[in-house]
């Protein structure tokens, strides 16, 4: 099985595909696109992903894009561990966990929202990363109101991780990338605890990959 992951160290959506791989002890390679460069813009990139996006997933020279659509693949060609829930109503639930993060929140702090932000709306630095808090904050508040609703034994779901975690750490992972104070949420900051303690979720981390310590942002 080869596996090649495009993807960026400060993506979202990269991490919660690193973090499937990883759990799934699947071997890949990561090749870097400068997202905030604009390398998602390049010809080359371009012939993989028309979006202009990532991650995007080669499985034996298949191309699968789309970070939940991804995991939801792994999950078929590796049953083993199961990121959703075999029952129905518990797979809803995972589903829904996921899509806080990756239909409402995350969304809106990506790249090409940034930039638009400051090119139509003449948004400076300040205003970006206030309006990305703001976001963030909503996402973290959402998480924390259905963790207080169902607590976690000792995972969302259950005694294993699922892809409701790998969404919820990746709502912590991006309050970490806009240094942001988790004591008002502190359901979501147990759970995440929690999951990075397990090495898929540690490694997997934005401040962990090779690019963030070239960024410039690593202190």
């Amino acid at each position: 099985m080869t596996i090649q992951l495009y993807g960026f160290w400060r993506s979202n959506a990269a991490f919660r595909v690193r973090v499937a791989l990883a759990l799934k002890n699947l071997a890949f390679e990561e090749i870097d696109i400068d997202i905030l460069s604009g390398r998602q813009f390049d010809a080359d990139y371009a012939e993989v992903n028309p979006e202009h996006v990532v991650p995007t997933l080669v499985h034996d020279g298949r191309l699968v894009f789309q970070s939940l659509a991804i995991v939801e693949y792994l999950d078929e060609i590796k049953p083993e561990p199961r990121l959703l829930p075999a029952g129905a109503a518990e797979r809803a639930y995972a589903r829904s966990l996921a899509m806080i993060l990756a239909a409402d929140a995350h969304p809106l702090t990506v790249p090409r929202v940034r930039k638009y932000l400051g090119q139509a709306l003449d948004a400076d630095k300040a205003a970006i990363e206030s309006w990305c808090r703001h976001w963030t904050t909503e996402g973290l508040s959402t998480y924390e109101r259905l963790l207080t609703r169902r607590p976690p034994a000792p995972f969302a779901l259950g005694t294993t991780p699922t892809i409701a975690d790998i969404s919820i750490a990746g709502q912590v992972a991006l309050a970490d990338v806009y240094r942001m104070d988790l004591t008002a949420f502190p359901a979501v900051a147990a759970l995440a605890k929690r999951c990075f303690a397990v090495p898929a979720f540690a490694d997997a981390h934005p401040f962990q990959q090779p690019g963030y310590k070239t960024s410039g942002e690593a202190r």
